[in-house]
């Protein structure tokens, strides 16, 4: 089992997830976040005060995939969320140890589904 979590712009989210839907990947966690990379912000000027932007807006995906579907669910990610330029976003697998259903007490894959 892995964790995949996803950090993309927030308009690319309806692409992300039409791109899921279509890899047959339908459970996903979504949260706003604030974040930067590469892209290290931009300064805007308000009633004459220059403010610097560190952090932009982001969102943050999560999903729990068993093994066979690491691939095409990341491949669905990129394919929703690139648009070639600093600020595309990032992709991280993690190892998943356990995971439980709470409703039925399944555990494993089979609580992923």
């Amino acid at each position: 089992m892995k964790l995949i979590i996803a950090m993309i712009q927030p308009y690319k989210l309806p692409d992300v997830k039409k791109a899921l839907f279509e890899a047959d990947v339908h459970k996903m966690t979504v949260t706003n976040a604030l974040g930067c990379g590469q892209q290290k912000g931009f300064t805007e000027t308000y009633r004459g005060v220059i403010h610097e932007v560190n952090l932009l807006k982001k969102l943050k995906i999560e999903i729990a995939v068993n093994e066979q579907y690491v691939k095409q669910t990341v491949d669905a990610i990129i394919k929703g969320a690139r648009i070639g330029k600093i600020g595309d976003g990032k992709i991280f697998v993690l190892d998943l140890p356990e995971c439980v259903r709470i409703r039925t007490g399944e555990t494993g894959g089979k609580a992923i589904g």
